[in-house]
């Protein structure tokens, strides 16, 4: 029912554009026959919105994977150095926070591990509205800041990696079939910001994967069942990316390629010092204004990711 329901809408958009077409070429027909100015003036707006619709339409022809119109669970991972990058998780924790903000979808911390002084070590967040995997998916991968470091005395500068995961967010059983045998759920009592809202009853729960060894944990919801449940969903999301990572893997295998989908591989880097400008080592796309960047402005990003995959 759900597909057949989104085959409707999209059907629905794609008429409602060709009815305003054809009203657009009548206008044409009025325009040259009354020689009327207001009527050009009309005729050029609509032609400029039409091209903006069709736009966005033929864009959204590229999220055309099975679970692009999902939502999306993103989860954030400092690399090694300590506070430095521990704080540059929380920064890219903000930066999506801020595109999803903006982009009109609805955000909800799922999961975090606070950093020993400040920062976070690691950070889950639901992200929920249509497309939204279909464009996150754009972001996986190493993230790399260098900057004057805030916590060195010494004014030095430093280099921190962020990992950043995208999956889909897959609500039932039907796209990945998990074995209740392979899996190992711990239950424990949820850490806050503090003593007083440290739960007393264990309602946190942590589930590995034996097969693949992938941990997920939970412990934002108020009871222990709404916390294994989001913690599968997490579970099936990352089950079914390393499927798709696998994929890609072997698809550029067969094309002659060396796909390294580990910490080694960055896609993007930050630089705050000398100069400031951010940049995207898989497209080549770059802005002067990292700020602009750091409180959320991605589309760019994203869209020129997104068309060069078109292209593969």
């Amino acid at each position: 029912m759900r597909r057949l329901s989104d085959l409707r809408e999209q059907v629905s958009t794609w008429q409602a554009l060709e009815r305003r077409v054809k009203e657009a070429l009548e206008l044409v027909e009025m325009a040259a026959e009354e020689e009327d100015d207001s009527l050009l003036v009309e005729l050029t707006t609509e032609v400029e919105s039409l091209e903006e619709t069709l736009d966005k339409l033929e864009f959204q022809l590229v999220l055309s994977g099975e679970h692009d119109k999902d939502s999306a669970l993103l989860s954030i991972h400092a690399g090694a150095g300590g506070t430095e990058s521990q704080d540059w998780a929380e920064m890219l924790m903000r930066m999506y926070l801020r595109w999803a903000e903006a982009s009109g979808y609805q955000a909800t911390l799922i999961d975090q591990t606070p950093g020993e002084e400040a920062g976070l070590k690691s950070v889950t967040v639901e992200i929920q509205g249509d497309y939204a995997y279909g464009y996150l998916k754009s972001e996986r991968g190493v993230h790399r800041l260098v900057r004057i470091s805030p916590f060195d005395a010494s004014n030095r500068r430093h280099t921190s990696f962020a990992l950043v995961e995208a999956v889909p967010d897959i609500e039932t059983d039907i796209d990945i079939e998990i074995n209740p045998d392979d899996l190992e759920i711990d239950v424990f009592k949820s850490g806050g910001a503090g003593g007083q809202h440290v739960q007393k009853n264990s309602t946190a729960v942590r589930i590995k994967h034996l097969p693949s060894g992938i941990i997920v944990s939970c412990q934002n919801q108020r009871s222990q069942l709404q916390n294994k449940e989001t913690a599968m969903r997490i579970l099936r999301g990352r089950l079914y990316d390393l499927e798709l990572k696998k994929q890609e893997e072997e698809q550029a295998r067969l094309k002659g390629q060396h796909v390294e989908m580990g910490w080694g591989n960055q896609i993007r880097s930050y630089v705050l010092h000398p100069y400031k400008m951010v940049k995207d080592h898989r497209t080549d796309h770059e802005v002067g204004n990292a700020e602009a960047v750091l409180d959320g402005r991605l589309d760019d990003f994203i869209e020129a990711y997104l068309r060069q995959t078109i292209g593969e």
